[in-house]
This record gives structure tokens, C-alpha cells and sequence, in this order.
């Protein structure tokens, strides 16, 4: 009885904090992002925060009415920073995934895209052919792919950032083969350039940044390319469960600037292609 009393206490108290969150006023909102992925927010060389995220973050600000302040966080810290409220918001290339919405909630999705293989041009990986071009995990059949990736990466290790769709694409659908995590999916392509690693995955857009860097030079694309299932529903703004009434704000913000093309607009700029949700 004292636990279902204390369990009922416990949940008005939630209850309370819930309503004085839902309360707030949002006339300042503080938005983390990476800083080193780009085209989505890189870091330019005066330290400023760039890229199409902080572009989109000033734009659905605006239309908030609110101030926005954008400050760098470094992607392992990026969830157990906004619980503690350092920030109020995540615009860092963070796809909605199952797993994070247990212990955030997302506003969004505003953009999605492919995830990709990046290999050397001298490697046999390049020059391997695999059936089809593009899968939507969440409709399409990709076993004849995986089988074909499990076989010409057999041996072979392949770097991603820690904690993304990428590296849980890796664990949940090719479990056989090595992996080596990075901080940032441009030291992946580092490694790769040294030869330490055979191959990168990561999103189309970062792991393109890589291959048109003057690093890069030596670099390709390879293998089909994936989207939506284990790799998420897209990229949306984290926001901590309690923030609904900011999350409602960043929704319809969202939301006109997709309907009036602004998102499409600034992601052509960024990334070369639209990425909007359609």
C-alpha cells in the first residue's frame, strides 16, 4: 500500500512539474548541435557554428518569436545534456529512433537522407557490384543486399560514429562484421585514408563531405544506398519530454517551413538535394 501511495505521489508531483513546464515561456531557447558533420552544422574556421541546422534552428526560431542561441556539444553528451537542461533543444543530424524516444521526445521529423558506404578507390570493395541501388527498410526486402555486403566486407573493418543509425545498422543487421566506433565520422575517414580502417558509413551527406575533402580524393561511394527502418523515421529536433508545449511550437514551425519551402530551399544550399520530409 505504501509503495501504490508513494507511486501516486511520485506521479502528482511528475504531474505538477509537467504543468509548470508546459507553462514556461519560451522567449530564449538554447539549441545544441555537433559542430563536425557536415553539411548538417559544422564548425567554420572563427569557431562559428554553421551548416544547415543552425540555418534552420535561426529560421523556426523566428517564427517562434523566440531568441535562439545555438552552442556546440559533443554528440556521446548530447541526451544526458539536455536532461540535465544545459539546453532545451538537440538539432544535430539526430534521426527518431525507438530507442531514443524512451528517453526524449522529437518535434519533426525536417529532413531525411540515405545512409552510405565510403571505401577507397583502390579497394575490391569499390569495384564490388551488389543488387539494387536503394532500400526503405520499413517497406523494401534488403536481404539479397545484406547478404552481399556480409560477403565482400567479410574480413574487413568498417568505422562509424558512436551511438547512430549507423552503428545500430551495423549491429542489428551485419552483426559478422568488424566495427571500429569514432567520435566523429571525419576521423572514421582518417583512419580509412590511412589505411586502419576499409570503409566508412555514415549519412550520404557526411560521408560525401569526407570524399569531396582534399583527403577525400582517393575516396568513393559504394554499395546501395538505405534509409528509414533500424536507421529511424528522420532527423528531428530532441527536446526533453516534459518541453510539450515547445515541442507543439517546433511542430509548427516545422511545418510552415516545409509548406513554404524554406526547408527545401536551405537544404538544396547545404546539401546540394531536398531533403524535406514530404
Amino acid at each position: 500500500m505504501k509503495k501504490i501511495v508513494a507511486a501516486l505521489a511520485l506521479g502528482a508531483i511528475v504531474a505538477v512539474a509537467g504543468t509548470a513546464a508546459e507553462a514556461k515561456e519560451w522567449k530564449k531557447i538554447r539549441i545544441a548541435t555537433e559542430g563536425a558533420y557536415a553539411p548538417w552544422n559544422a564548425t567554420d574556421p572563427s569557431g562559428k557554428l554553421v551548416g544547415f541546422e543552425p540555418d534552420l534552428a535561426l529560421e523556426l526560431c523566428k517564427r517562434i518569436k523566440a531568441e535562439c542561441e545555438i552552442v556546440a556539444q559533443d554528440w556521446d553528451g548530447m541526451i544526458p545534456a539536455i536532461q540535465q537542461g544545459k539546453y532545451d533543444a538537440i538539432m544535430a543530424a539526430m534521426s527518431i529512433t525507438e530507442e531514443r524516444e524512451k528517453v526524449i521526445t522529437f518535434a519533426g521529423p525536417y529532413g531525411t537522407e540515405p545512409s552510405m558506404f565510403g571505401t577507397l578507390k583502390s579497394s575490391p570493395l569499390a569495384k564490388a557490384t551488389f543488387p539494387g541501388e536503394r532500400y526503405d527498410l520499413s517497406k523494401d526486402d534488403p536481404k539479397a543486399a545484406i547478404a552481399a555486403l556480409a560477403d565482400a566486407l567479410k574480413g574487413k573493418t568498417v568505422g562509424v560514429q558512436t551511438s547512430t543509425i549507423q552503428a545500430n545498422f551495423m549491429e542489428k543487421l551485419l552483426p559478422q562484421v568488424s566495427v571500429r566506433t569514432y567520435d566523429k565520422l571525419d576521423n572514421a575517414g582518417i583512419d580509412m585514408a590511412a589505411g586502419r580502417v576499409d570503409a566508412i558509413f555514415g549519412d550520404r551527406s557526411a560521408v560525401g563531405a569526407i570524399l569531396e575533402a582534399d583527403a577525400g580524393k582517393n575516396m568513393t561511394l559504394f554499395g546501395p544506398a538505405f534509409s528509414r527502418g533500424v536507421l529511424g523515421k528522420g532527423v528531428g529536433v530532441g527536446l526533453r519530454k516534459a518541453d510539450g508545449d515547445l515541442k507543439e511550437l517546433f511542430n509548427k514551425a516545422i511545418a510552415e517551413a516545409n509548406q513554404d519551402g524554406t526547408i527545401a530551399k536551405l537544404s538544396t544550399q547545404h546539401f546540394g538535394y531536398d531533403i524535406s520530409i514530404k
